[in-house]
């Protein structure tokens, strides 16, 4: 197996992509953290893994709230006794909104979860992979990060911000053999979408965007972790691997 002995934490693994991801690296012999804010929805997740006979404990956590993070990081060392893989996927996103019509606590929100997010993880984590002698960091940041959509502009400079600060962090803990990469999916099924305002009129023209002809699945981005985290992706560091479709050509 592809992860076999190695220790991750997963944050928005309630659902979607996060959902798949822990199912997926569970599978594959890693033991796995499932953080989410809602805690219910990391149980039931946990719950999938364990019947599948995998091991995992379910954390709830804000990632925006530093006690929450400093909490999540000691729980999985305290359940594990080590961290090898951090999953920064946790996520928060928006219905189209013109600028001139976006609250500053919205603005404020998606910052604190989509960028903020990433940085505090990596406080509390790096300098436990810096001890084990290396790791591995895992962002999910955007397609809208690179081409953005109309009436998404925080999202789209969250998400841009996500790419540069992984570079960023690539760059900087290299040198104690912690890569960090991070994930660009296009529009993904999940059961966000309805939230977000998106009708099957609207996903019909989101897909005429997406060359291949279809939105991402959550287990399309959960491979692409899967290959970030294991040793096959030994020489990658500092990538932002599009996973949408040939959306951002």
């Amino acid at each position: 197996m592809r992860l076999s002995n190695k220790v991750a934490l997963i944050t928005g693994a309630g659902s979607g992509m996060g959902q798949a991801s822990a199912l997926l690296f569970a599978e594959e012999g890693a033991k796995v953290a499932v953080v989410d804010i809602n805690g219910k929805a990391a149980q039931q997740t946990v719950n999938l893994i364990k019947e599948k006979g995998g091991d995992a404990v379910s954390i709830e956590g804000d990632v925006s709230k530093a006690n929450d993070v400093a909490g999540m990081i000691k729980a999985t060392m305290d359940a594990f006794g080590r961290l090898d893989i951090l999953f920064n996927n946790a996520g928060y996103p928006m219905v189209p909104t013109p600028l001139i019509d976006v609250e500053e606590e919205l603005w404020d929100k998606i910052m604190d979860v989509n960028v903020k997010g990433i940085f505090l993880a990596c406080k509390y984590a790096v300098p436990i992979m810096r001890q084990q002698g290396g790791g591995v960091i895992i962002n999910t940041a955007s397609i809208s990060g690179v081409r953005p959509r109309p009436g998404q502009s925080p999202y789209a400079a969250s998400k841009a911000a996500a790419i540069l600060l992984t570079k960023a962090l690539a760059v900087e803990f290299a040198p104690y053999k912690i890569r960090v990469n991070c994930i660009n999916p296009t529009a993904t099924e999940t059961p966000m979408l309805p939230l977000l305002g998106t009708t099957e009129e609207s996903k019909k023209v989101i897909i005429s965007t997406i060359p291949l002809g279809r939105m991402a699945l959550p287990k399309d981005i959960a491979y692409a972790a899967l290959y970030l985290a294991s040793d096959e992706s030994a020489m990658v560091t500092g990538t932002a691997l599009n996973v949408d479709g040939g959306r951002g050509v």
